[in-house]
Parts: C-alpha cells; sequence; structure tokens
C-alpha cells in the first residue's frame, strides 16, 4: 500500500471515529440548567370563594397571613350554608384550606367595597362570642372582587349624607391563584356538638358561603327592612357605628328603619282595593301579582354592603 493509500485511509478512519462520538453524544440527555434566581413555572387556576349575606373580612388579630369572615347568627336569617357541597354550618369557627398558592396575597380591594376600621379587639371579641355568629378563618387573598353590587348610602350619622352614595359591592369574591383545584377541605370547632372535616369538589371553580333570608321579602315592604336591619346585626357584632339607607326608597321608610334609635310605631297598611285583598276570590297569589304590578318585582337577597376590615 501506498504512502497516499495510507494517508487516505488515516483520515477515513478519524472522520468514522468523530461521527460515532457525535452519535454517542446525541443519545445521551442533557440537563437543562435553570438561571439562576428563576424558578420553574407552575400550573396556576383561579378559584373564586363567594361570600353572600351580612359578611364582614377583616384581618385576623393571631395571624397577618389570614382573615376571618364573620357574619351575625340571627332569627332573621337561615343557618349558613356551603353551596360547594349543600352544608348546613351551625355556629362556630371554621378553617378553610387551600392547595398550594402561586398568587401573591396582595389583598387588594375592589374600589366599590365598602371598607372600615375594625378594632383586633372587636374581632377578638366576636371570635369569643359563642352561639352568636359564624367564622370562616381562610388564607389573604390576591384580591377582594364585586360580585353584586347595589346602590346605597353609608355613613356613620343617620341618615347617612347623600355624598356617600355608591354602587357597594353586596356580594363579594374573594380570589386565589393555586396549583390545583383538588386540595380544598374546610375543618372546625362549632359551638355545639362536633364537625368532620369536609373535602371540598371544586369544579366550576367556586366555593360558596351562603347566608339566605329566613323569609321571602314582602312585596308590600318598599323600604328594603331586612336589608336595614342585615347591616345593623352586623355593625353591632362588629362594634362599629355605620348606617344604611337606600336613595330610592321613600322618605317615610327613615320612621320605622330599625337602625333608627327612635323608629316610629308600626303603621296599619291602607286599604287597598279588593284586588289587594287576602280574602279576594285571587287569595294570596292574586295579592302578591297585584304587589308586584304596583310596586314593582320583589325583591332578592339582601342588599347591604360587604364590610371589608381594614
Amino acid at each position: 500500500m501506498t504512502t497516499r493509500h495510507t494517508r487516505i485511509l488515516q483520515v477515513v478512519l478519524a472522520l468514522a471515529t468523530m461521527v460515532l462520538a457525535a452519535c454517542n453524544n446525541t443519545n445521551t440527555p442533557l440537563k437543562e440548567s435553570t438561571p439562576a434566581g428563576q424558578q420553574a413555572t407552575q400550573p396556576s387556576e383561579k378559584v373564586y370563594v363567594i361570600f353572600e349575606g351580612p359578611w364582614a373580612i377583616v384581618p385576623d388579630p393571631k395571624d397577618a397571613n389570614s382573615v376571618l369572615a364573620l357574619a351575625p347568627k340571627t332569627k332573621s336569617h337561615r343557618d349558613l350554608v356551603v353551596q360547594t357541597s349543600d352544608k348546613v354550618l351551625p355556629a362556630g369557627i371554621f378553617d378553610l384550606s387551600l392547595p398550594a398558592r402561586t398568587g401573591n396575597a396582595a389583598g387588594t380591594v375592589d374600589p366599590y367595597i365598602l371598607q372600615a376600621k375594625i378594632d383586633p379587639q372587636n374581632v377578638q371579641h366576636v371570635l369569643d362570642n359563642k352561639l352568636e355568629r359564624y367564622a370562616i378563618r381562610l388564607p389573604k387573598p390576591d384580591a377582594y372582587l364585586a360580585h353584586t353590587h347595589y346602590r346605597s348610602r353609608v355613613g356613620a350619622t343617620y341618615p347617612p349624607d347623600a355624598s356617600t352614595e355608591k354602587d357597594y359591592v353586596s356580594i363579594v369574591s374573594l380570589r386565589y391563584n393555586v396549583t390545583s383545584l383538588n386540595g380544598f377541605s374546610l375543618a372546625g370547632s362549632p359551638d355545639n356538638g362536633t364537625f368532620n372535616p369536609l373535602l371540598l369538589q371544586v369544579e366550576t371553580p367556586t366555593i360558596n358561603f351562603v347566608i339566605h333570608p329566613a323569609h321571602d321579602p314582602d312585596p308590600l315592604d318598599r323600604c328594603n327592612t331586612h336589608s336595614r336591619e342585615s347591616f345593623r346585626d352586623l355593625t353591632k357584632l362588629l362594634n362599629v357605628t355605620l348606617f344604611l339607607d337606600f336613595p330610592n326608597d321613600p322618605a317615610e321608610c327613615h320612621g320605622k328603619d330599625p337602625q333608627n334609635v327612635h323608629p316610629a310605631k308600626a303603621e296599619v297598611l291602607p286599604n287597598f282595593p279588593s284586588l289587594l285583598a287576602g280574602g279576594a276570590a285571587g287569595g294570596p297569589t292574586q295579592h302578591l301579582l297585584a304587589s308586584i304590578y304596583l310596586f314593582g318585582a320583589v325583591g332578592g337577597a339582601c342588599r347591604a354592603p360587604i364590610i371589608v376590615g381594614n
């Protein structure tokens, strides 16, 4: 074999060696490094915890990372229901646990939510006041959002000044960013009896804490009496001086407002034509339909503002 052929063979062998080495390196998985200070992206789901009824959401006096949803337990309301599982809760203190979070728990507040200064001592007094309140402890949310608005006035004097008029939030939604829709649970201590921890299935994704009125609204009531009474009970529970009024209610509502310390005596309803008489041929249904015709549609749930403590 000539020298020239020998050199050609050496070059071919060298190239073959390089190709084999490249193939071997290709089959070896490479481990990607994460730049310093940068974390791998986690899955994120938005979940909304909704409170409907006479609620206040206040800072937990013993844990800066938690808040407390407080509501009075009264005869004018039905029992608290966790609507996700249709579970009725008695008076007591309960804890809502969430899966791992991806949000920053900033707790930003929608500008139409009523904010008020709540003394931590008053909050502790509410927690100690057994059989008279519901308390739900939950992590500080990423944001307090509006679910439902209703136009009203709120102030420290009665009746509140027209300058306080606003589309206040009457049902509030607390938003959380979490890694999964699995891992929600409710535990706690009722004031009477025991409570088995409850696993909550979150699919929509919402969790609803609802306190409905004990009775359907009176179609003849043009004063939003239930909402005024609910707000009175809530502010009494929190020991804060605030009053609620509705700009579209008749002026005579002030005289019989349950918030008024000197309410007028109950008045006998005027004698409407037989169309409105309960004993008329139409009966109660005719009475209800006529009331709707004269005074507008029957009102819905509580229209009092939710309070967020600051």
